[in-house]
């Protein structure tokens, strides 16, 4: 075995946990998270200074952990968490990437952008005021996502006394209603994250309480990395061929497995073309090796020297997407012009992107109660909606539920490169309602 496949070994291996919160204004997000890098030793000690002063300043006499994460000047003056602020850290037993995510209604869009990614979803609640509007809406969002795995982390126990009846009720009521969601699995978890409680350490005032902290949980929960068994996905991003007198006829497309893992000798198909070939090499770092697998950047050679391009999928022959040129998909609109039936747009799907039309916008997601708002002909900054694109040139998706790397995509304005909206191919909530759009430009008619 050479030591580029030991290292890959090794890197496949290695549990890395990404992880979002979420949760209401003042419910205490920022606070944990600062909780768990203080705790778990993972802060700096001029950082660690640096929040001291500035919380001395603002005539606190102990370290405001929530400045950790807040670290944009509006939000240390509001004392609130307006943007997504992204932290790295590890322990003994795992690394983890965390992404503190707004409470505001109005930054929808940032819970969605930091929760993408995530395999994990930390919502807060304030044991006080128990699930409130926006629980339910983070819920929403973390099923919508696909997220596998959500913390309800009950948070300022100590200022109801810990009572144990409070935390069943809220916790009851969560799980319910995340579980009528379809969120596969959820784990309760009474907090106290300004004094620590079950955070890092367990509590000495919940003793009722015989679960796991919340880094405890973090540390053990099952991490979907085993990327071998979902479909094999290898977007293309770049083709290599050096026309050396060395390597005359090497021809190799380079780029990163979405998912899976390829082999030496596999049969595939390159998308969309749909031409066959098989598998005749894999480099990986200066080395031919036999197997691949997600995440490796590689360079991927063909026995058949058939035309592929930036953009193509390869995938096995016998688990290839579908390719299409209309696209459902669930989106989440994060620019401040809105999107409108009929607009040109740019798709970007992995590495490819192509001109598109939006079709239809049969629905817009009521957060509040869930239902659904049919036809509403628009979307804005922060709203959930269903849409229908038309693209011009065949492209090779998943279903989001199945891969949500090759399940999502983006929408961008054509003018300027200004992302629009972050799609979900097939997601899909109850929404019926239908609309037939006219097109009037030849040149964006599909």
């Amino acid at each position: 075995m050479t030591n580029l496949t030991q290292h890959a070994e090794q890197l496949s291996t290695t549990t890395l946990l990404r992880f979002a919160t979420a949760g209401s204004v003042d419910d205490g997000k920022s606070t944990l998270v600062g909780r768990l890098l203080h705790d778990s030793k993972s802060v700096l000690t001029d950082q660690l200074e640096a929040v001291e002063h500035a919380s001395r300043s603002r005539g606190q006499e102990a370290p405001d952990l929530a400045l950790l994460t807040d670290g944009l000047r509006a939000e240390r003056e509001q004392g609130i968490t307006i943007d997504v602020a992204y932290r790295y850290f590890a322990t003994p037993r795992r690394r983890f990437i965390l992404a503190d995510t707004p409470g505001h209604v109005q930054y929808t869009r940032n819970m969605v952008t930091g929760a993408s990614t995530a395999e994990l979803a930390v919502v807060l609640v304030d044991a006080r005021n128990g699930v409130v509007e926006q629980t339910r809406r983070h819920a929403a969002v973390a099923a919508l996502l696909r997220v596998p795995h959500v913390v309800l982390a009950v948070n300022k126990m100590d200022l109801v006394d810990y009572a144990e009846p409070v935390f069943a009720a809220i916790a009851e009521e969560f799980t319910a209603y995340a579980a009528s969601l379809g969120v596969p699995e959820i784990t309760a978890i009474p907090i106290s994250a300004l004094a620590g409680d079950n955070v890092v350490e367990p509590s000495a005032h919940m003793d009722w309480y015989g679960g796991p902290t919340v880094l405890e949980h973090l540390e053990t929960v099952p991490v979907s990395h085993d990327l071998t068994g979902c479909h094999a996905r290898f977007p293309v991003q770049y083709v290599i061929r050096p026309q050396t007198a060395e390597h005359p006829d090497y021809r190799g497309y380079a780029g990163q497995i979405a998912a899976g893992a390829f082999r030496v000798g596999e049969t595939v198909t390159v998308l969309p073309s749909g031409r066959t070939s098989t598998i005749a090499g894999i480099d990986a770092l200066g080395e031919s090796v036999d197997i691949a697998w997600a995440p490796q950047s590689v360079t991927v050679r063909l026995a058949d020297d058939i035309d592929v391009s930036r953009g193509d999928l390869i995938a096995p022959a016998d688990d290839a997407p579908t390719v299409t040129q209309d696209v459902e998909a669930t989106v989440c609109h994060v620019a401040d012009q809105p999107l409108v039936v009929g607009q040109r747009v740019l798709l970007k799907h992995t590495t490819r992107t192509v001109k598109a039309i939006v079709k239809d916008i049969p629905s817009r997601l009521t957060l509040d109660d869930l239902s659904q708002h049919p036809a509403p002909g628009r979307l804005v900054a922060n709203d959930i909606g269903r849409v229908v694109v038309r693209t011009a040139e065949p492209l090779a998706l998943d279903a989001y539920a199945d891969s949500r790397r090759t399940g999502s995509f983006l929408l961008i304005d054509p003018a300027d490169g200004t992302t629009l909206t972050a799609g979900m191919a097939g997601a899909s909530f109850a929404a019926e309602a239908e609309a037939d759009v006219a097109d009037d430009d030849a040149e964006w008619d599909f």
